[in-house]
């Protein structure tokens, strides 16, 4: 019997159930089509590591493994949920997210007034054979957009004069814009930035690109400028950073992987509507991220009735919280090397609860600090290292509803009743945009009870039961919303920003040296920003770069 007919027969007996009188019978028969549910994941699971097992064979006997076949269309594979978001918002805003004939219709926004224009051209017309009362009626506009790329190589040539009496030199001075730069001028050091963090260019590709417009310049003036010549933008890029966290009422994180010199690290990308800034680390804990959330600000630790309280969530033992009583001063600020004097001496400690010890101090005084901004929402996916950082978290409601498409139901009921279920989820959703554009006390009252009726429902089919309670856990964070509607409801505008780092190893593989890691993150900062508060990041880069400082700074 093949899948199908199986699938057939599981059918024709889950609706004769419903025509069994007995609730005993009607249980039973539901234990058993959730058996049934559990054997076919683990079929599928072993049919898979077989197949993984026999490509290896294959492999080691130098054949072919299987081939990969990309399907045409998207298969059931697909577990983003990035159509049901944009269907629940276009249902929300009452926008159309199709025509007539189901094509995407494309939002053209107006581009003229945007336009700089730099000269005017009047265009008579030929008056040649047309009629003699001609009556000038004024002008008809048309914007053609262009662009010029040519060099500008001067040569200055300095006066020189000798002083017989003094045995010296005088020569003419170079103008200010172009002293202590070097034989390239501030548009070629403005350009590499651009051609790096925006075009995403390689070193190789930035050095054809100058050599196509007649530029003599070497491979390795490109690499020393790149790591070596921007180092004021380290500063830019922290000044935006703290004045972006100071005047976001949220901010979103995320992470993503790269590679430093053969070894794996982590791109740390926090945002909010104002600035997108980027952070490499060799690891992404949760002291990592607490780090990143400080701008790598030396570590502080403060022991007191909060860090127990924090204690006490990480489920530390009682004896272990006894020897840290004895051993750790209450409600004193240390540094690093005190705090770790101290932890070195609490030898009955394991790595876990050390581990714990080392959060919990570090966070209690990071939330009463006041060196740095402190974030009181973080927006971001259930990843375990973004919790208990700050004061309120906020939960991704696209990430929550990926759990539920991951779910591949066998048996044909419990189909069903996931599809009914995820309609419900999306029609939810959707009520949380309306409350967005209005809320009021009484929709948010009902948005709450509607969340509990929701989540707290039994369909039958276990693995949904399941994933339905683990969102019920979750209330308090998916539910931030309520209370500050300028929430998101998903984490995307910082998944964006990851996908920019996620896009550069597709030209460079990786960095290599500790210069081009820590300049990267800078540039891609500025641009990402720049952009979001309308800014041209060549103007900008350029304005640095010649010293002028003409352009107020980002942060400002």
């Amino acid at each position: 019997m093949n899948i199908q007919d199986l699938q057939a027969e599981i059918n024709a007996i889950d609706q004769e159930t419903a025509q069994i009188e007995s609730g005993v019978a009607q249980s039973i028969i539901k234990k058993l089509l959730n058996i049934i549910e559990r054997l076919a994941g683990e079929n599928n699971t072993l049919k898979n590591n077989l197949q993984k097992l026999s490509d290896e064979i294959n492999r080691l006997k130098g054949e072919q493994e299987k081939p990969d076949i990309k399907a045409n269309k998207k298969n059931d594979q697909d577990i983003s949920s990035e159509a049901e978001r944009k269907a629940a918002e276009a249902n929300a805003s009452g926008e159309a997210v199709a025509d007539s004939e189901g094509k995407k219709r494309r939002q053209r926004e107006p581009k003229l007034s945007k336009i700089k224009i730099n000269r005017e051209q009047i265009c008579p017309p030929d008056k040649h054979g047309l009629p003699d009362d001609l009556e000038f009626k004024g002008f008809e506009d048309v914007v053609i957009q262009n662009l010029i790329i040519k060099t500008d190589n001067v040569n200055y040539r300095r006066e020189v004069y000798y002083s017989p009496s003094q045995h010296k030199s005088y020569r003419g001075e170079l103008p200010e814009e172009v002293r202590d730069q070097g034989d390239y001028g501030s548009g070629i050091r403005a350009l590499i930035p651009l051609l790096k963090a925006e075009g995403n260019r390689s070193e190789k590709r930035i050095l054809g690109f100058f050599q196509n417009f007649g530029i003599q310049v070497s491979a390795a003036y490109i690499s020393r400028q790149w790591t070596g010549g921007y180092t004021l933008f380290h500063q830019e890029k922290s000044d935006l950073y703290r004045i972006g966290i100071a005047h976001s009422d949220y901010v979103q994180i995320d992470d993503t992987s790269v590679r430093v010199n053969g070894v794996n690290h982590y791109c740390q990308v926090v945002c909010s509507p104002l600035f997108t800034a980027y952070f490499t680390t060799p690891s992404k804990d949760r002291l990592t991220v607490l780090s990143v959330l400080t701008d790598f600000a030396p570590p502080q630790y403060l022991y007191n009735q909060h860090t127990q309280a924090l204690l006490n969530t990480f489920k530390f033992a009682d004896q272990a919280l006894v020897a840290v009583n004895a051993q750790l001063p209450y409600d004193v600020v240390m540094d690093q090397t005190e705090f770790k004097a101290h932890l070195a001496s609490l030898d009955t400690l394991g790595i876990r609860q050390s581990v714990h010890l080392d959060e919990a101090c570090a966070i209690v005084f990071y939330q009463q600090q006041t060196v740095f901004p402190i974030i009181e929402i973080l927006l971001a996916d259930d990843a375990p290292q973004f919790k208990l950082l700050t004061r309120y978290l906020s939960l991704c409601w696209i990430h929550d509803g990926r759990h539920y498409k991951k779910l591949k139901p066998f048996v044909p009921a419990h189909l069903h009743a996931l599809i009914d279920f995820r309609s419900r989820y999306w029609a939810y959703y959707t009520e949380l945009l309306n409350y967005k554009r209005e809320p009021t006390p009484e929709k948010k009252s009902w948005l709450a009870n509607e969340f509990d009726e929701l989540f707290t429902r039994s369909t039958g089919y276990e693995d949904l039961d399941d994933r339905i309670a683990k969102t019920l856990a979750k209330k308090t964070e998916l539910l931030q919303v309520l209370e500050n509607p300028q929430l998101p409801l998903h984490n995307n505008a910082a998944e964006l920003g990851a996908r920019v780092q996620a896009r550069i190893p597709d030209v460079s593989f990786q960095t290599r040296s500790e210069k081009g890691t820590k300049i990267k993150d800078p540039f891609m900062t500025i641009n990402q920003t720049a952009k979001k508060l309308g800014v041209s990041f060549y103007d900008y880069v350029y304005d640095r770069v010649t010293g002028q400082f003409k352009l107020p700074s980002l942060a400002a």
